[in-house]
């Protein structure tokens, strides 16, 4: 799992769960859980500062 935190501004993350599109706008102090090996990205409009934890082993990148 990996925690999401939106510290400044506003930002919509985008997660890929059982196939479908799921988009969750963060605002500043908002957060969001991603569960294990769900993928995901982040959509920034104008600004924002997000702090992204996770673990780090088997993370997997991909191109969007």
């Amino acid at each position: 799992s990996e925690l999401v935190v939106c510290t400044d501004g506003d930002m919509t993350l985008v997660q890929e769960i059982e196939g479908q599109e799921v988009r969750t706008r963060l605002r500043a102090g908002e957060y969001a859980i991603n569960d294990a090996g769900v993928w995901h990205t982040a959509d920034v409009q104008e600004h924002a500062t997000a702090l992204f934890v996770t673990a780090g082993m088997g993370t997997q990148i991909r191109a969007r």
